[in-house]
């Protein structure tokens, strides 16, 4: 059994979850003030966790340590692709040839260095909203226009407009599809039938899609992920983006899967991708991979426990908010717009009023106003005492009214 709720501090370690915070979400420096000394806020904004990477990860590393030697290197034995290619086809029953796989030391940077080489200038990037920002980021970067098709939101539970995506899909300067699976913000888990709705739109507009698959591994434990290109198999312009960052607590190692079917855009990748790895990251994703999977299905047992708790308080708390278990991610997707006006700054608001960090719907480009995104990958202890402080202070801004 793992230690979920031990609480490790984090200070002095240059994470971005604890000093980052100001340039992040509000855009300052270090001269911005708060009633809350940093130590005193509950972080629930930056989506990494506040449990200690594996054991087998950590032991990987120190081994490679003990070699001595931390040269220029790159991913050239064979058995890492194994590694990896044996937790894919054991978890989602799909797999993809070793010549296919290229790396990343993050997949925003490969999006933003794949938008450049798949779309023209005049040419348009789609992706659904409400978004992980750096899609928009990644299409302003490169100076393309992007394109929103809305997701239907009902009670908590998001579908696709395929109407909506069909009809700009269609447009021909639209040529890349970023689609986010499992969706980051809501959660959604998509279904077969759904991916294949999508991938006949893909297909029938001969578009690009990257498939930013990031969260695949962070599932409820009633889910299953279904890779696009499981359903997609024999379609070239398809790009598949993972990494353990997010499934075993690693981001800061740097290491990402960029899988690439189309040769000639995988030669252009080669060409002018700086393509080197971070040794200690080599070691510690084949580690995880190969080592990995029991302590990630107790995670998932205390994530879903999390998000019932955050269910049932958050019902009890605050009746008006509307909150519904996410299928996947750690990250809790919740509407506050019975409480705040549409243009209220969230972020500012629990900063300054409940001594939380959290991430508010403007960060998520569109089809968001009056949400807010809770990081649930903390000790109980933690997330009992972020959801009081924000609870707290919902109530105490509308008492004595109707709202």
């Amino acid at each position: 059994m793992y230690n979920f709720d031990e609480i490790i501090d984090r200070s002095h370690t240059n994470a971005m979850n604890t000093d980052g915070f100001r340039s992040y979400i509000f855009h300052a420096d270090d001269t911005m003030t708060f009633p809350y000394k940093d130590e005193e806020f509950i972080r629930m904004w930056v989506a990494d966790m506040e449990f200690a990477t594996p054991d087998v990860i950590i032991d990987a590393i120190k081994e490679r340590l003990d070699k001595r030697i931390f040269g220029y290197t790159r991913v050239f034995e064979n058995s890492y692709y194994e590694v990896f290619a044996n937790w894919c086809m054991k978890r989602y029953g799909w797999t993809f040839d070793k010549n296919q796989l290229v790396m990343s030391n993050g997949i925003i940077p490969a999006l933003f260095e794949l938008v450049d080489y798949i779309c023209k200038k005049d040419e348009k990037v789609l992706f659904l909203t409400p978004s992980y920002a750096y899609f928009k980021y990644a299409a302003d970067h490169n100076s393309r226009e992007y394109v929103c098709s809305d997701l239907i939101n009902i009670d908590g539970y998001y579908t696709i407009d395929f109407e909506d995506l069909e009809k700009k899909a269609s447009d021909e300067k639209t040529t890349l599809l970023i689609f986010c699976n499992p969706h980051n913000p809501t959660g959604r888990v998509w279904k077969e039938d759904e991916l294949k709705k999508v991938g006949e739109i893909i297909e029938k507009h001969n578009l690009w899609v990257i498939s930013d698959e990031i969260h695949c591994d962070l599932l409820r434990l009633n889910q299953t992920h279904i890779p696009l290109g499981k359903v997609m198999q024999d379609y070239e312009r398809m790009i598949t983006c993972m990494a353990p960052s997010k499934t075993f607590n690693m981001a800061g190692l740097m290491l990402s899967h960029i899988i690439i079917r189309d040769e000639s855009l995988r030669e252009i990748w080669l060409n002018r991708h700086y393509n080197f790895d971070n040794p200690l990251s080599i070691a510690a994703a084949q580690a995880a991979y190969e080592k990995g999977g029991i302590w990630l299905e107790e995670l998932r047992a205390y994530l879903d426990e999390n998000f019932r708790f955050t269910g049932e308080y958050l019902s009890k708390n605050l009746p008006n908010a509307k909150f519904k278990i996410s299928e996947a991610t750690y990250l809790a997707w919740v509407d506050l717009g019975a409480y705040f006006d549409k243009d209220e700054d969230l972020p500012m608001f629990f900063a300054y009023e409940a001594g939380v960090l959290l991430e508010g719907g403007n960060m998520f480009v569109d089809n968001s106003d009056g949400f807010i995104r809770l990081n649930l990958a903390c000790p109980i202890s933690m997330l009992k005492g972020g959801l009081k402080r924000i609870c707290e202070a919902v109530n105490k801004k509308h008492e004595g009214t109707d709202k």
